[in-house]
Formats: C-alpha cells, structure tokens, sequence
C-alpha cells in the first residue's frame, strides 16, 4: 500500500485495510440489498432520471390486461383498449430473468492506494462482492473480467452462488499479488483488454460495470465503450482515495511501496499541482463517458464503508423520515 510517513512518526497498525479477506466478501452478502442497477430507481439515486432513460434492465414480457387501479403508471395505460372498453385498461409486464452481468474488476497496481479506511483495490473487491450477491438474487447471472498484476482472469456468466465463489475467489488471489514492483506500466492496457473481453461476453441485452480507478483511459477506451452501449449497459464505479484529489502539504515524507521507499517534499507546489492534476484528468476522461453516452460514472471513496456508499448511490434516501421509492419489481427488502 502506498502510503506517505512523515520522517519522524510511523503509522499505527491496521490503520487501513491493504488487502481483502475471502470471510469478508462473503459476509457482504447480508449487505447487499437496498440498491438495484435496474431501470427503475427511487428519485434520490444517481441512476434516477436521464441515466435511468438509457438502462434497458433485463427485458420485459406481456402477462395480462387489467383494470387501472389509483397508483398504477399512467405510461403502462393500453389506450387501445382504454377506447374499446370504455375505461382505463393497463398492460402488466414481468421482467425477465437470467441477464448476463459482467463485472470489471481491477486489482492492478495503481489500485494498491489507500490512506483511509482501505485500499482502492480492497474497495473494488468489495463493490464487486456486493454487486455480485445483489445481482444473482435477482435471478440474472454475473460473471467477471478481472484485471490483476498477473494478467486477466475470466468468469463465464453462471446463475447462483457458484458464480459469486468463482469471482470473489480470483478477486481475493489477485488482490494477494500486490505490490508488483514495476507492474504499474505494463497493467495499464489491461483496462482496454478488459473492456474486449466484456464485448465478447456479453453480446447483447447485458450489464458490464467497470470497477476501476480509470488509470489507463484514453482514446480506444471510448471507442469500446461506445461499441458495449450500442446493445448493453453499461456502468463505471470509480474508486478514488481522498488524498488523491488534493496532496496535502506534509513537508518532506517518505513514500512507501512495499519494499520501496523514496522521500518526497510535499511542500513543493508544482508537486501538489501535478498530482492533483493527473487525479482530475483521470476523473474527466471518465465522466466524459457519462455525459457523451449517459453513463452513470458512480464515485465510491475510501475513507467510508462501502456498503454504506453504495446503498446511497443506488438506494433509497434513509434520512428525515422519508419513505423511498421502491427498486424495481419491489424487489428491495
């Protein structure tokens, strides 16, 4: 784990989590419910609205025509039918079940940061892990792609718990291999590889979210993207580390990575404005993906639960008394 050490103290034990633990990702499937990637979504998540337009969910299929009841979607009205029988009809669809989800789950080097709570890497586990539990109790199936310092592992899209062991497995074996040394260059065109081999997955009516610091965007990465929204889904979950955003002023520190250790003097502002720099550019090329293709780009911190963040991201708002709107299918519990 990267972390800046001021010459005269030392950091406490356990002060943030560098790795993650096989126990605790399953664990996290008592957590993974009020939140939902399906179209429909409670007003105060971040997929409400004009991201909401662009996710087409798992498909639907006609059950029956009935009576309108005070309450039901005025858009669902059969004004066909209304007309022919002389009062509001509507159509009443099920969603279908057993949709491909494809999880991009990076464990590269550049992930090995964390000054908080965790690691970047130890954070992407864990949204995957919650991303993976909610997805199969909902009946579609989950597979990943993951990207580690030993190269790409893929996971064929299986229903139930079978496919959540495989993945969280491989997570846990590539978060184990880091530090690399000198594995941070050659990892960066993994992201587009990744993105590839989502395509090639996942042809059609899928969901691929990409769980990434975005290290290693540029250009082709756009061009794959715009190719997986013509007929999937897609989602960005960026993971970042406050101390990214802005470099404080330590005076001089001595960086640690792994075995590695350099002095650096914080205090020097071109420093502060070249590292703050580069977090933004990363940050920019991401969200332009959100507002050129309306790709929801969801950002999840270190330094806070991720459970936490993520149920306020995608869920209903817990605060004031309010009642939230209910996820998809009332499939939130």
């Amino acid at each position: 784990m990267l972390r800046t050490v001021p010459r005269t103290a030392s950091i406490p034990a356990g002060r943030a989590r560098a790795y993650v633990e096989l126990a605790d990702l399953t664990r996290l499937k008592h957590k993974a419910t009020g939140f939902s990637f399906l179209p429909r979504q409670p007003v105060h998540s971040l997929l409400y609205g004009r991201h909401a337009s662009r996710l087409r969910g798992r498909g639907l299929s006609f059950e029956e025509l009935r009576g309108y009841v005070e309450g039901d979607d005025t858009r669902a009205i059969d004004w066909r039918a209304t007309a022919r029988l002389g009062k509001p009809y509507i159509r009443v669809y099920s969603e279908e079940r057993n949709r491909p989800v494809i999880l991009i789950v990076d464990q590269r080097q550049t992930m090995f940061f964390g000054s908080r709570h965790a690691t970047k890497s130890v954070v992407a586990a864990e949204v995957a892990a919650l991303a993976a539990w909610r997805v199969t109790s909902l009946g579609d199936r989950v597979g990943a792609v993951l990207l580690s310092t030993a190269g790409i592992a893929e996971i064929r899209p299986e229903p139930r718990e079978r496919a959540v062991r495989r993945i969280l497995d491989a997570t846990v074996r590539g978060n184990r291999l880091l530090p690399t040394p000198g594995g941070a260059a050659e990892a960066l065109g993994q992201l587009n590889e990744g993105l590839r081999r989502a395509a090639r997955m996942v042809l059609h009516d899928g969901l691929v979210c990409l769980i990434s610091d975005g290290a290693g965007t540029d250009d082709e990465t756009a061009e794959l993207v715009t190719k997986l929204t013509a007929h999937n889904d897609v989602v960005a979950v960026f993971v970042y580390d406050p101390l990214e955003e802005k470099l404080p002023d330590l005076g001089r520190v001595v960086v640690a990575d792994g075995e590695r250790r350099i002095e650096v003097d914080t205090g020097a502002r071109n420093l502060r404005e070249r590292f703050g720099q580069a977090f933004a550019e990363r940050r920019s090329r991401l969200e332009s993906f959100s507002r050129k293709r309306a790709i929801p780009v969801l950002p999840v911190s270190t330094d806070r639960d991720t459970a936490e963040q993520v149920r306020e991201i995608l869920g209903r708002r817990r605060d004031g008394g309010r009642k939230g709107a209910a996820l998809a299918g009332g499939l939130e519990r």
